[in-house]
């Protein structure tokens, strides 16, 4: 399944790809007007094979990367097509990058052990050929699991999935409408009861939805019983189900990549508040951090809590306390600027 669909960034690349197609690109098997190619044209004698194909290969990914973050980590370059290589249905971590010219290779190159989020990433040179046999192997990865144009297979049975200790009470779930509500998957795991604030969507770096969520269930034999959804249908996607950890859950709430609905979140929804609550704290962040942030503010330590977990380990959230509400709505203005290496967002938020 592409997972570009219902995404602006593919629009944008959709864009790019046909623009080189329009203007003759050799990549793509539209030859230019035949004036142009016969001016060029090296004599007989000479063996041309034309410029290498711009691709690349990253490997390390994150399990939960997203199209966004790779066109973020490759800033300023063309990436015009990208393909994640799955293997039995699962994601490898592993991406090849279609880049504008060949030139853009050795650009490419230099992000060479760069990072996306918390892991590094390595950057090879790829070809043609290899990244053919990559679109290959996808296809008939995907038509052996489920094809989006053929009936999805059956789901697993509770038997084919009882027996696995990788259960902890927590699924992922995959391929999700992007426009899938907490209600909608609450309504798909109807025989569970599940309150709203145990299902927890998945966003993009950038805040868009990513198809996924992770889905608290009140004990690890429920989870295991839910896996008898895996495959079946949510509006018109067939979701998968995988098992997660509780260390998923905190590791994307500490990104700032769940998406709530609070009404406090909503600016200009919520009544006039001192507390703000910070999302997306590196995990190493201290008071002092948070006072030089705010360095322009009257604050106090004890006016900042920051928020744990149950093994009392950062979550990458605090809440701060100001002097008046006025000082509150000013401090908004620091929303999504960054300490250290990370960007803060800013909600209003109660006592």
């Amino acid at each position: 399944r592409s997972k570009y669909a219902e995404s602006g960034d593919a629009r944008e690349m959709s864009y790019k790809r046909q623009r080189l197609m329009d203007h003759g690109s050799p990549y793509y098997g539209v030859p230019a007007p035949n004036y142009i190619f016969n001016a060029l044209a090296p004599p007989p004698a000479y063996s041309y094979s034309g410029p290498p194909f711009p691709v690349v290969r990253l490997r390390g990914l994150p399990y939960d990367c997203s199209e966004s973050e790779i066109i973020d980590f490759f800033r300023g370059l063309d990436v015009i097509d990208m393909l994640f290589v799955h293997k039995g249905g699962k994601f490898t971590g592993e991406a090849y990058c279609v880049l504008g010219y060949p030139l853009q290779i050795d650009f490419a190159l230099q992000k060479n052990r760069h990072n996306i989020g918390r892991r590094y990433v390595e950057v090879f040179r790829s070809g043609k050929e290899e990244y053919y046999k990559a679109i290959a192997n996808e296809v008939h990865d995907t038509c052996s699991a489920a094809s989006p144009r053929r009936p999805a297979p059956r789901a697993r049975s509770v038997e084919e999935v009882k027996d696995s200790s990788d259960f902890s009470g927590l699924l992922r779930l995959r391929g999700l409408p992007y426009s899938v509500t907490r209600e909608e998957i609450r309504n798909f795991f109807e025989d569970f009861n599940l309150p709203e604030e145990s299902i927890h969507l998945i966003t993009s770096s950038e805040g868009r939805p990513a198809g996924e969520a992770i889905v608290e269930f009140s004990s690890a034999k429920d989870s295991v019983a839910a896996m008898a959804k895996d495959r079946m249908t949510l509006g018109y996607r067939y979701v998968e189900l995988y098992p997660a950890s509780r260390e998923e859950l905190e590791e994307a709430t500490s990104r700032g990549r769940i998406f709530y609905e609070a009404k406090e979140e909503r600016v200009g929804a919520a009544p006039p508040s001192r507390v703000l609550r910070m999302r997306g704290l590196p995990y190493s962040a201290g008071k002092d951090d948070i006072l030089d942030f705010f360095g322009s503010f009257r604050l106090s330590e004890e006016s900042i809590q920051i928020v744990l977990n149950h093994d009392g380990k950062p979550t990458g959230e605090a809440l701060v306390e100001f002097s008046s509400t006025e000082d509150a709505a000013g401090a908004l203005g620091k929303d999504r600027m960054t300490l250290g290496s990370r960007y803060i967002e800013l909600f209003p938020s109660s006592p």
